[in-house]
């Protein structure tokens, strides 16, 4: 084999990977959006954050106890803050989070939890975990979302079991 042989061989070496990776990519594009079913979310999954004060269950942020040990918490990300900013949740309690921002992108994690969420306008996000441990669990922004981004935080405070109230 000569020189320019060779060449022409190290040049097929890299031109097939460099047009199949691409392409692979692509389909499992493809795959995963049309034959997998995954989207981004449906109408279920969706509001108008312009709406917000007056589309349940967004006009009223806050806990509310759905039965015994299970809470739901409908949480409002805004410039520069969380509302409601504090919870009050009894231990063993199963909480889901249902989470929505009415202006930028925001992030929503709960130290200690497996609760990590990006907030986006328009988008609902869920995410259900149980306190089983009380104590104070911080709530901070993880998403740059502008100069006062340092201030967003708030707190979950999980109680004894029999002292919890509502949510502030």
């Amino acid at each position: 084999m000569n020189q320019k042989q060779l060449g022409y061989l190290f040049e097929i070496a890299w031109i097939l990977p460099s047009v199949a990776v691409p392409i692979a990519f692509l389909v499992a594009i493809v795959i995963t959006a049309f034959a997998v079913g995954i989207s981004v979310p449906g109408e279920a999954g969706r509001v108008d954050p312009k709406t917000l004060n007056t589309t349940a269950p967004f006009d009223k942020p806050g806990l509310r106890e759905l039965a015994p040990g299970r809470y739901e918490a409908v949480i409002t990300a805004q410039l520069f803050n969380f509302t409601p900013g504090e919870l009050e949740i009894p231990a063993g309690s199963k909480v889901t989070f249902i989470v929505t921002s009415r202006d930028v992108i925001h992030g929503y994690k709960v130290e200690n939890t497996p609760i990590n969420m990006m907030i986006v306008p328009g988008q609902i996000s869920r995410m259900t975990t149980t306190f089983d441990q009380p104590g104070e669990y911080y709530v901070y922004c993880h998403e740059y979302c502008g100069g006062g981004h340092h201030l967003m935080a708030g707190k979950i405070i999980v109680t004894p079991a029999q002292s919890a109230s509502s949510g502030r």
